[in-house]
Formats: structure tokens, sequence, C-alpha cells
């Protein structure tokens, strides 16, 4: 038995020449017990429709300018938009809770509802299973307060509409148990969000900003950015009784206060979550990006790289952290630089407005040693993470006309000086002037090879959209293939990959999804829902009338029902295995209709 549990969790090390390859939705987290940072996961969408989703581990040491990768028989699966924290307790852990996966072929998609500890003195991980938990989701954050874990947030997206999350729920690491928050009908708490900024305090947690989607009956849903400030304050509360000794079951005591808006503030944007400073107390945001989706024909965007703090005790406080400006500089080299480094952009732009600071080489009144230079391009989404005194960046994506561009280039600055960003790694990536976006097709034509190098110990599911006929799942286990019992269970589980694919198509018929079986439904709901397709059905072919043509009709639906049930079971166990239990999978099948689906859900989170 202790074999078995030493081969499963046997870790495997090995030094890599670099920091990961591009991705997105990866997190990059500060390590409790020593001077490194821990990366995790992450997604990667190809120019060919592809997409990748990774479950490495990677920790890399600033000192030695050295990253590692960590392999593990027992380790989450792929995903990205997870969340992690540390406890500095037994050694330091890293713990991991959620996230979402994609099939290569973008037509399976779930969220993970899964947790996860990662012992960093073993390099092991260890899944956490608890009958109480919170529900499968992304975009969500969690923050330690003490020893317990708070979550809040996020979205889920069973296939019809993205639904976002308000939920909080905390974990206690000392007993190993969940429990959600209930707050009562008249308290005040934040709306329902993902992607937002969730930092520590000792006090309490501060919230800031994240996105969400406005869906209006008859109208296409709108994305929302947000700018409010939360603080949930918290106190561990041993109260006793005068006359007895006993002490409370429950000290811990949550309360959400809203914050006043100050009067100097970023820009309003989403795809930026703060890094926590613990030295200063202090939030810090950089990058991101603001969406004007009001109008159906076309969506603006302006992506930023300013870096803000923002002070986390008392009531709040923004402040610009510009650069040090060099003293050799002329003034008006001195005031364009300031003005890119806060984001300020030209009113005579159109379209996609960017700051992108390297413009500014061309103007001869900017000193080619400016370190205002030194700033990364525009991005969101971008990994970030503060160790000590030091801001780091990792990737994000940034888009120039329709395409989309991930980023694998690497900074760092010292947040104590402010005297320029340091490049750590440089980006392979080609990103052409304005207009020339039909010429870049060709920039990424190693993406797929140096994909494909990296394809050992990563899990990767790959299948064939085309050639696997639902319809005729009998006859496929009635051929050759009937006696190898493993080939069969391959091809259900390709035919159920594929199920999944399809019932998410937003161009299905409406007679193809009424007449079609959803994962976790019953014979009862599946009827239920379409008794009036088959009655209809038994009377084009039947004379009978009144209940036997109900009955007839029931027998057609129940046709269908098991012509689908070997797809629908193994469908299930694929849900299953990413943690959905029975509950949410009805719940997700009483939202058939297509739509939503991994497009909808790379949102700005």
């Amino acid at each position: 038995m202790n074999r078995e549990w030493e081969d499963a969790h046997k870790v495997t090390e090995e030094l890599v020449e670099g920091p990961p390859s591009r991705r997105a939705n990866a997190t990059l987290t500060p390590c409790p017990s020593g001077n490194y940072l821990w990366c995790i996961g992450g997604e990667f969408f190809s120019d060919d429709g592809k997409a990748y989703f990774y479950n490495d581990v990677y920790r890399y040491n600033p000192d030695k300018d050295e990253w590692r990768k960590f392999v593990s028989p027992t380790c989450p699966g792929p995903r990205s938009a997870h969340a992690v924290v540390t406890s500095a307790a037994g050694g330091g852990k890293l713990f991991l809770f959620g996230g979402e996966f994609s099939s290569l072929y973008q037509n399976t998609f779930h969220h993970y509802r899964d947790f996860w500890s990662f012992d960093i003195s073993t390099h092991s991980w260890d899944r956490l299973d608890t009958k109480i938990r919170p529900s499968a989701r992304s975009g969500h954050r969690m923050a330690m307060w003490k020893h317990y874990i708070v979550l809040f947030g996020g979205f889920y997206d069973p296939g019809h509409r993205t639904q976002y999350l308000n939920d909080t729920w905390v974990f206690d690491t000392q007993e190993y148990k969940w429990r959600q928050i209930e707050f009562k009908d008249m308290d005040r708490k934040p709306s329902a969000r993902s992607g937002f900024s969730f930092l520590s305090t000792p006090e309490g947690i501060v919230l800031h900003g994240g996105y969400c989607k406005e869906y209006i009956k008859g109208k296409r849903p709108i994305g929302v950015m947000l700018d409010d400030t939360w603080f949930l304050r918290m106190s561990l509360e041993i109260s006793q009784s005068p006359s007895s000794s006993t002490v409370s079951s429950d000290p811990l005591s949550l309360k959400w206060e809203r914050r006043k808006k100050p009067s100097f503030v970023p820009h309003i944007r989403s795809g930026c979550t703060m890094a926590l400073w613990s030295v200063k107390g202090m939030g810090v945001l950089f990058g991101g990006v603001t969406d004007d989706d009001r109008d159906e024909e076309s969506l603006e965007s302006v992506f930023w790289n300013d870096l803000y703090g923002y002070q986390l005790v008392g009531n709040g406080r923004w402040q610009s952290m510009t650069l040090k400006k060099l003293k050799k500089a002329g003034k008006g080299g001195k005031r364009k630089a300031a003005a890119v480094q806060q984001g300020e952009s030209d009113e005579d732009d159109d379209g996609i407005k960017t700051q992108e600071v390297k413009n500014t080489k061309q103007d001869l009144d900017v000193d080619p040693d400016d370190p205002i230079l030194t700033t990364p391009i525009p991005r969101y989404n971008a990994m970030l993470t503060v160790l000590r005194n030091t801001l780091y960046i990792y990737g994000g994506i940034f888009e120039r006309g329709s395409r989309e561009y991930t980023l694998d280039d690497f900074y760092s600055i010292q947040l104590d000086k402010l005297e320029r960003y340091t490049c750590l790694k440089h980006s392979g990536i080609v990103i052409p002037a304005e207009g020339d976006e039909s010429s870049s097709d060709e920039d990424d034509d190693g993406v797929e090879s140096d994909e494909d190098s990296d394809s050992d110990n990563e899990t990767r599911v790959e299948e064939d959209d085309e050639g696997l006929n639902l319809k005729k799942l009998d006859d496929s286990l009635d051929d050759e293939e009937a006696d190898e019992p493993v080939d069969v269970r391959h091809e259900v589980r390709a035919q159920a990959t594929a199920f999944m694919g399809v019932s998410r198509d937003t161009a299905r018929s409406a007679e193809d999804v009424i007449s079609t079986p959803e994962p976790g439904e019953t014979l009862a709901l599946f009827y239920a829902r379409s008794r009036e397709y088959w009655t209809q059905k038994a009377h084009g072919v039947s004379d009978n009338r009144g209940k036997q043509l109900r009955r007839d009709g029931f027998s057609f639906a129940e046709e269908r029902y098991a012509e689908y049930k070997p797809i629908l079971e193994e469908v299930e166990k694929i849900l299953a295995e990413a943690g959905l239990d029975e509950d949410e999978m009805r719940a997700g099948a009483a939202q058939t209709g297509g739509g939503g689906g991994i497009a909808s859900s790379r949102n700005r989170r």
C-alpha cells in the first residue's frame, strides 16, 4: 500500500531553459517559505483554433534567474482561471481550487470544483475531498486570513448563459472543513462578478473591481466593468458566558462594508488583478483593458500598461506609481513619458487605442536612455505577483485589430525604487503595426511546433471533431470492435467528448435540441420537457388518440433516450472527474439551449 502511494506521489524535478511557454490565466504566486515564485497551469489559444490547457508546476528562483519544473502522477488536471493561496504552516503549502478546461478542438468545456494542497517541502499534491465545498467555477479569487482561506465569486457557464456568483466561502486549514457564510438579506454585499482583486489585511480582506455580463431579455449580453471597492471585516471572537465556561463554537465573524470611492482612481478597466505588496500593505495594479461594448456593431478597446498602488488600510487610497524621471531629459520629453506612463491616450486615435511607450523612441525629444522606455507593452490578464519589494509581470494578452496575442515576456521592477523595468525574458511574439494585421498570419508559424515540443508531462485531450456519428452508436458497437472492450470504451469516450461539443453548438436546430437528452437528465425529465414533440411525432405515424397516443410518444422518447444512454453515462463520468456532482449536472441539463461554452467564457475575468 505504501509502495503504491509512493509511486503515485513520486516527483520528477527538472531544470528548464526559461519561463513556461506562452499562456494566460495561469497563477503566479510568491512562496511562503522561500525566495521563489510558483507558476501553475494556464491556457493558450493558437491561431488555428486549438486550445491548450496546462497542469504543469514551475518554480522560479530570482537569485539564480532559474526555472525548474515539477511533475507528479498525482496532480490537478489541466486548467486555467483557477485560484491559488499560500500558507506558511507546516513548511509551506499552496492551496488550489476550481478553474476551467477545454479540449484541444474546444468541443468539450467544463469547470472544476476540486480542491488541492501542494506541499512545498516535498513538491507533492494531495486532493482534499470534503462533502461540503463550493460549486464548480472559474475566475474566482481566494485570500488567506490567519488560518482561514476565504473564497468569493467567479462564474459558471452551463452552456446557456454565464452565471456570475457572489457567494462567500471559508475553509479552515486546521479543521479541513469548508462552510458557506450566510449573510442576512438586509446586509450589504458585493454583486456577482469574476476577475476582481482580493487582498488580505490584518483586519480582513479588500475586494476591488471585476467583470460581469448584463443580460437583458431580447438584447445581446453586455460586458460590465466594475470599479467598486469592498472590505470584508473579519474577527475572531472568543466569547464566554458569565455563568458558564463554554466557549463559542463559531468565533469567526464576517461583515461586508462598502468603501467610498476616493477622489483619485485609475481609469475603469477589467482584465487586471492587483498583487499584494505585503511589506507596504498595498495592492499593486498593472495594465488591463477598457472596453466600450455598448455598440452592437463594434467593440473599441483601450489597453493599458500603467502602474498604480492602492493603500489597503483605512478607507483606501490610490496613487500613481510612475517611474522616476531622468534629470538630463528635456522637459517636453519628460512630460510626454509621464503622460504615457499614466495611461493617457491621444484624443485623435480611432478604433483600438493603446498606450505603447515604445513608440516614444521615434520622438526626438525623448532621451533613448529614458527608463520609461523599459515599460512593458500594454496587456490584460497578465500574471502579477510581488516577492519582497519586487513586482514580477509574466505574459498576458494583447489585441491588435481582430487578432489576439498571448505574450511570453517576463519583467520585474523594484517597487521601493521605481527606477526602471528589467526584462528577464524578451517576447518572441511579433505584433504588427496598426493596419498591418493581414500580413501577420505567418508570425506564429512556429507556435504549434513550440507547443508540441512542450507536450511531455502535460495532459491534453485531443479528439477529432469530424467523423463521429452520434446517432449510430448501436451500429458501432455491433461491428468488429464489439469484441474489444477497451476499444469500445475509447469509442464511447470519443463520442461522449464530441457530444459535449455538439450540445453547445448555437447552430443546432430547435428540433435537435428538444429531441436530444442532456447529461444529468433522467428519462422522466427528458420526456417532461419534450412530451409535446414526441406526441406530435406519434400522431404523424399512428391513428391512436388520447392516452394511447401519449404512450406511443413516450415509447419514442424512451427509444431515443436508450440510444444516447451510453454516451450520457460517459459524459457524466467526464463531468464527475471535473468535480461536478449530480445536482450540478441536472442544473446544467435544465439550461439546455446552446450558447455559452468556451467562447463566451473567455471573458476579461
